[in-house]
Protein backbone atom coordinates (compact mmCIF):
# COMPACT_ATOMS: atom_id res chain seq x y z
CA UNK A 1 0.00 0.00 0.00
CA UNK A 2 1.29 3.48 -0.94
CA UNK A 3 0.34 6.51 1.14
CA UNK A 4 -1.08 9.44 -0.79
CA UNK A 5 0.87 12.65 -0.26
CA UNK A 6 -1.01 15.77 -1.43
CA UNK A 7 2.16 17.86 -1.15
CA UNK A 8 3.77 15.88 -3.97
CA UNK A 9 0.96 16.95 -6.29
CA UNK A 10 1.21 20.56 -5.09
CA UNK A 11 4.96 20.52 -5.75
CA UNK A 12 4.34 19.23 -9.27
CA UNK A 13 1.73 21.96 -9.85
CA UNK A 14 4.16 24.64 -8.59
CA UNK A 15 6.87 23.44 -11.00
CA UNK A 16 4.38 23.54 -13.88
CA UNK A 17 3.31 27.10 -13.00
CA UNK A 18 6.95 28.22 -12.73
CA UNK A 19 7.70 26.67 -16.12
CA UNK A 20 4.66 28.45 -17.61
CA UNK A 21 5.88 31.85 -16.33
CA UNK A 22 9.45 31.18 -17.46
CA UNK A 23 8.19 30.32 -20.94
CA UNK A 24 5.99 33.43 -21.06
CA UNK A 25 8.93 35.63 -20.04
CA UNK A 26 11.22 34.23 -22.71
CA UNK A 27 8.46 34.62 -25.32
CA UNK A 28 8.08 38.30 -24.36
CA UNK A 29 11.81 38.79 -24.70
CA UNK A 30 11.86 37.08 -28.11
CA UNK A 31 9.09 39.38 -29.32
CA UNK A 32 11.09 42.39 -28.06
CA UNK A 33 8.55 43.44 -25.45
CA UNK A 34 9.75 45.58 -22.59
CA UNK A 35 10.49 43.99 -19.25
CA UNK A 36 9.41 47.22 -17.52
CA UNK A 37 6.99 46.45 -14.76
CA UNK A 38 5.15 48.05 -11.92
CA UNK A 39 6.57 46.54 -8.78
CA UNK A 40 5.96 46.74 -5.08
CA UNK A 41 9.06 46.71 -2.90
CA UNK A 42 8.78 44.60 0.26
CA UNK A 43 7.87 46.47 3.43
CA UNK A 44 8.34 45.57 7.08
CA UNK A 45 6.14 47.37 9.60
CA UNK A 46 6.80 47.65 13.30
CA UNK A 47 5.14 49.41 16.21
CA UNK A 48 6.65 50.41 19.51
CA UNK A 49 5.27 52.61 22.28
CA UNK A 50 6.39 55.84 20.55
CA UNK A 51 5.98 55.25 16.81
CA UNK A 52 5.11 53.11 13.84
CA UNK A 53 8.12 52.22 11.69
CA UNK A 54 8.21 51.27 8.00
CA UNK A 55 11.25 49.71 6.37
CA UNK A 56 11.34 49.31 2.57
CA UNK A 57 14.00 47.42 0.63
CA UNK A 58 14.97 49.62 -2.33
CA UNK A 59 18.33 48.30 -3.56
CA UNK A 60 20.12 50.49 -6.06
CA UNK A 61 18.01 53.57 -5.33
CA UNK A 62 18.96 56.85 -3.70
CA UNK A 63 16.76 59.34 -1.89
CA UNK A 64 16.53 61.33 -5.16
CA UNK A 65 14.74 58.36 -6.80
CA UNK A 66 11.98 58.28 -4.15
CA UNK A 67 9.03 60.53 -3.30
CA UNK A 68 7.04 60.42 -0.07
CA UNK A 69 3.66 62.20 0.05
CA UNK A 70 1.02 62.52 2.75
CA UNK A 71 -2.54 63.31 1.71
CA UNK A 72 -5.66 62.78 3.86
CA UNK A 73 -3.96 60.30 6.23
CA UNK A 74 -2.59 58.28 3.30
CA UNK A 75 1.18 58.00 3.11
CA UNK A 76 2.38 57.18 -0.41
CA UNK A 77 5.94 56.13 -1.20
CA UNK A 78 6.74 56.04 -4.90
CA UNK A 79 9.68 56.08 -7.25
CA UNK A 80 11.40 54.41 -10.14
CA UNK A 81 14.28 52.02 -10.69
CA UNK A 82 15.88 52.08 -14.13
CA UNK A 83 17.75 49.33 -15.94
CA UNK A 84 21.49 50.09 -15.69
CA UNK A 85 22.22 49.80 -19.42
CA UNK A 86 18.89 51.03 -20.79
CA UNK A 87 20.14 51.32 -24.39
CA UNK A 88 21.50 47.76 -24.47
CA UNK A 89 18.48 45.67 -23.42
CA UNK A 90 18.99 43.28 -26.33
CA UNK A 91 22.41 42.29 -24.90
CA UNK A 92 20.90 40.93 -21.68
CA UNK A 93 20.60 37.16 -21.53
CA UNK A 94 18.14 37.23 -18.63
CA UNK A 95 16.55 40.03 -16.61
CA UNK A 96 15.27 38.88 -13.22
CA UNK A 97 15.57 42.11 -11.24
CA UNK A 98 12.38 44.10 -11.42
CA UNK A 99 12.65 47.68 -12.57
CA UNK A 100 10.20 50.40 -13.46
CA UNK A 101 7.91 52.48 -11.30
CA UNK A 102 6.64 51.50 -7.89
CA UNK A 103 4.16 52.83 -5.38
CA UNK A 104 3.08 51.76 -1.93
CA UNK A 105 0.30 53.48 0.03
CA UNK A 106 -0.49 53.19 3.71
CA UNK A 107 -3.54 54.52 5.53
CA UNK A 108 -2.30 56.09 8.74
CA UNK A 109 -4.19 55.82 11.99
CA UNK A 110 -5.39 59.03 13.63
CA UNK A 111 -2.79 58.47 16.37
CA UNK A 112 0.11 59.45 14.03
CA UNK A 113 1.61 62.93 14.45
CA UNK A 114 1.81 63.69 10.71
CA UNK A 115 3.89 66.85 11.18
CA UNK A 116 6.69 64.81 12.81
CA UNK A 117 7.11 62.05 10.20
CA UNK A 118 10.78 61.39 9.39
CA UNK A 119 12.47 59.33 6.66
CA UNK A 120 16.05 58.31 6.00
CA UNK A 121 17.79 56.13 3.45
CA UNK A 122 20.82 53.95 4.17
CA UNK A 123 22.33 51.06 2.18
CA UNK A 124 19.25 50.69 -0.03
CA UNK A 125 16.80 50.58 2.88
CA UNK A 126 14.29 53.40 3.36
CA UNK A 127 13.15 53.82 6.96
CA UNK A 128 10.11 55.93 7.73
CA UNK A 129 9.29 56.82 11.34
CA UNK A 130 5.68 57.75 12.11
CA UNK A 131 5.60 59.15 15.66
CA UNK A 132 2.47 58.75 17.75
CA UNK A 133 0.67 61.77 19.16
CA UNK A 134 1.37 62.34 22.85
CA UNK A 135 -2.31 62.12 23.76
CA UNK A 136 -2.59 58.68 22.14
CA UNK A 137 0.26 57.11 24.12
CA UNK A 138 -0.71 54.95 27.08
CA UNK A 139 -0.15 56.52 30.46
CA UNK A 140 -0.43 55.48 34.04
CA UNK A 141 -3.18 57.19 36.04
CA UNK A 142 -2.39 57.76 39.68
CA UNK A 143 -5.03 56.83 42.23
CA UNK A 144 -5.34 59.44 44.94
CA UNK A 145 -6.34 58.66 48.50
CA UNK A 146 -9.22 60.59 50.07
Amino acid sequence: MVRWDPFTEMDSLQRSINRLFDDAGSTRKQRGESADAVWAPPVNTFEDKDAFLLSLDLPGLTQNDIKINLDNNTLTISGSRKLEHEGKKENYQRIECVFGTFGRSFTLPATVAAEKIEANMENGVLKVRLPKREESKPRQIEIKAN
